[in-house]
């Protein structure tokens, strides 16, 4: 599994970055930036990620904005619908309006910080991505 995590908090980083190595190769991001600059890259090389974990609140382009332009570039090289990018919102917020909003942006999963690994290795299960 090919992993991005996206997140500006160091500590969470790590710990993603600990929890995800243990399933294949991990690749950081600090912002949205950065992240749609990988993202862009494993694209056009034609090896997107199978999971990208994403914070929604970030400095500069926050998680929302990343994730619709991620849809956006998979929608513009023509990536069908079943074979995209799986996207994990890793947030602390946990209010309805957030939630509603990340699915209604296409995200395949909502994780509630702090990180828990048994509720992140589920959603990994749910979506097809570990055993």
């Amino acid at each position: 599994m090919k992993s991005l995590v996206v997140e500006d908090d160091v500590t969470s980083s790590l710990l993603l970055q600990e929890i995800l190595k243990h399933y294949g190769s991990v690749i950081t991001a600090v912002d949205g930036h950065e992240a749609l600059s990988q993202v862009n890259n494993a694209l056009n090389a034609d090896e997107p990620f199978d999971l990208i974990c994403l914070d929604l609140m970030m400095p500069g382009m926050d998680g929302l904005e990343t994730l619709r332009t991620i849809r956006a570039a998979e929608s513009e090289k023509g990536v069908a619908w079943v074979r995209r990018q799986k996207v994990v919102i890793i947030t602390a917020r946990q209010d309805l309006a957030s939630v509603i909003t990340a699915y209604k942006s296409f995200c395949d999963a909502y994780l509630v910080k702090p990180i828990e690994k048994a509720k992140l290795l589920e959603h990994l299960r749910t979506l097809g991505l570990i055993n």
